[in-house]
């Protein structure tokens, strides 16, 4: 990911999304607060409009008490032809607190219909009319018997029980009425005597919700009655009368006492709906208010939070293109150049223009590159000269080592008085020396092997029967290059240490080939190999991660440990010479020989001049 694109995130991380985050947070807690306010308003109006009701209805129960305490029920069931009883006829004997019952009942404007039903009278005799009513018969007393309702209103025992619109059409008819239904009883003995049904026009009820003031939040506000089973029982927009409250709001509902408020979805649109249980009635306020229309400044809010969000955004994006496009172009050339410089161009230059920041920072990355250069040719020179010095000790330790071991041999030929031996042996050094002495570091391999021979040639001198030998170098490689001497302290190895004590004739076998661009030249023996901790004396991949610790050990082994001397020489020469992944690998055991293979870079066929 470029710098741009992480600078943009950045800005969209930090600024743009805490800022959604804030906005959103915001709306929430707004959406709630005003959800709060506004069920607290209408838990007051709902109390408000449950209070009048509950008026309006007491007023009735009012006026059937007074029916009672003045015995105009009582009279009306125990007259001879209850079938004919009417409150119009003139032929009943009232007092005074009768007639004026009687005014009370036929002036009451919202008294609509009213009869009883005689508990000790049978067929039509059961039915004593108040009130006529027309297209509207009475339900049979015997039918009523069956109904619900009738051990419910002999339970109350001469309580009250209303009855809204739709609760009960067969008893109360399809009109939109409220019904008082209450057991009568004989005054001197509290004997049950009847059941009263009046139905009061709904007026007083509509002009409660008619007259309701409501305020600026509830202009989109509706109010239903609702029973404890669901049925809308009056609904004054007349929308939803006789539905069930569950086909048109989506949330279920469980009525129950006191105050509840939510939202849900009600005929479609999120609404808060709420309910308010009505007191001693089995009835409940419904109030549902279009969130939409609560919302409304919220709404704004949002929609201001949207655009000053988008214009955060364009501006982000305008900054990324105009100014940010320069600042991570310039970074990119600067980087682009430091992956030049690191792959070993040290001759790359930015261009400094202008004088900000980037230009302070393009010319301090010249600067920089000049002074890596010129320490890296400080460092390449040291390191040559280093190498060459390091090349040069350890050639001088293979000579003396090598010298000492072959003039020995010839002295001791001298005192046997072996003349031809002793000059064969001084034929051969001199052609060692001749290939030795040569200023050059690299040779043919043709002529590591000349030089190989001779050496074998001068031990055969020394330990005669001791060992043989074999070469098996194919013709196409004998042209490669190596390091001189790097094949006799090998051989010089198998020799003085392989073949130490042996009871069997030795035998070495010289080879090369190529594989994958490198040459593996392989001494194998078969003496006596050697113990693992022995073998471990002869780890010499070092890398230049070794502490100083380990090359003073190595340096005092090499001093005080004569016993591969010349192998440990010769792959420190080959490290140093061609690099860490070059070297010698040593493989023995004991009593099964030694294999050494010398690994170097197969370097291309050059045609060699000896002289």
């Amino acid at each position: 990911m470029n710098l741009r694109i992480k600078l943009f995130t950045a800005f969209v991380v930090l600024i743009i999304v805490p800022l959604c985050i804030l906005g959103v947070v915001t709306y929430i807690v707004s959406s709630h607060s005003i959800e709060e306010k506004y069920s607290r308003q209408t838990e007051y109006s709902l109390k408000a409009i449950s209070y009048s009701i509950s008026t309006v209805l007491k007023q009735m129960d009012n006026v059937t008490d007074n029916g009672i305490a003045t015995s105009v029920f009582h009279m009306a069931l125990a007259a001879k032809d209850p079938t004919k009883q009417d409150l119009n006829a003139e032929q009943l004997s009232l007092n005074n607190s009768q007639r004026n019952f009687r005014s009370l009942l036929y002036n009451h404007p919202a008294i609509s219909y009213a009869f009883l039903y005689n508990l000790n009278g049978s067929g039509k005799n059961s039915n004593v009319s108040i009130f006529t009513k027309e297209n509207f018969t009475t339900m049979p007393f015997e039918d009523f018997k069956k109904q619900p309702l009738y051990k419910e209103v002999m339970d109350l025992n001469g309580v009250p029980k209303w009855i809204a619109p739709h609760e009960y059409p067969e008893l109360t008819g399809t009109e939109p009425v409220f019904t008082q239904i209450r057991l009568i009883k004989e005054l001197s003995y509290f004997k049950n005597i009847g059941i009263l049904v009046v139905q009061i026009k709904n007026w007083d009820i509509e002009s409660i919700f008619h007259n309701l003031s409501p305020t600026q939040s509830m202009q989109s506000t509706e109010f239903m009655l609702v029973n404890d089973d669901g049925l809308i029982l009056y609904d004054p927009n007349k929308a939803f009368e006789g539905q069930q409250l569950s086909t048109v709001m989506k949330k279920p509902v469980k009525f129950g006492s006191g105050y509840q408020s939510f939202k849900t979805d009600f005929h479609d649109e999120k609404s808060i709906v709420s309910i308010y249980h009505l007191k001693d009635y089995s009835w409940n306020l419904v109030s549902v208010t279009s969130w939409k229309s609560l919302s409304k400044e919220t709404l704004v809010f949002a929609q201001w939070f949207i655009g000053i969000t988008l214009l955060c955004l364009l501006a982000a994006i305008t900054f990324n293109m105009v100014f940010m496009r320069r600042i991570t172009g310039s970074i990119a050339v600067i980087v682009r150049f430091m992956r030049k410089v690191e792959g070993g161009d040290f001759n790359v230059r930015v261009e400094d223009r202008g004088k900000d920041e980037l230009h302070i920072l393009a010319k301090g990355f010249n600067d920089l590159v000049d002074q890596i250069n010129s320490l890296f040719k400080q460092i390449n020179t040291k390191q040559k000269q280093k190498t060459q010095a390091e090349l040069r000790v350890l050639q001088a330790q293979i000579k003396p080592h090598f010298l000492f071991n072959t003039l020995e041999s010839i002295n001791v030929l001298a005192i046997q008085n072996e003349g031809v031996k002793v000059s064969e042996m001084v034929h051969r050094l001199g052609s060692i020396l001749r290939i030795s002495i040569q200023d050059k570091e690299e040779i043919p391999l043709d002529q590591e092997i000349e030089h190989l021979q001779s050496y074998l040639e001068i031990q055969k001198f020394r330990f005669d029967d001791l060992f043989d030998y074999e070469i098996d170098i194919p013709p196409e490689l004998r042209r490669r290059s190596v390091l001189k001497l790097t094949l006799q302290p090998l051989v010089e190895n198998c020799i003085q240490h392989g073949f130490e004590g042996i009871a069997y004739k030795g035998h070495i076998h010289i080879s090369c080939w190529a594989d994958q661009g490198r040459i593996i030249l392989q001494v194998q023996d078969n003496g006596i190999g050697m113990e693992p901790n022995q073998l471990l004396k002869f780890q010499y991949m070092k890398t230049d991660k070794e502490d100083e610790a380990d090359r003073k050990d190595q340096v005092r082994y090499l001093y005080e440990e004569r016993r591969g001397l010349g192998v440990r020489s010769v792959a420190d020469r080959i490290r140093i010479h061609y690099g860490e992944h070059y070297g010698l690998f040593i493989c023995s055991s004991h009593l099964t020989g030694t294999i050494i293979q010398c690994v170097i870079p197969d370097a291309e066929w050059r045609d060699w001049n000896d002289s």
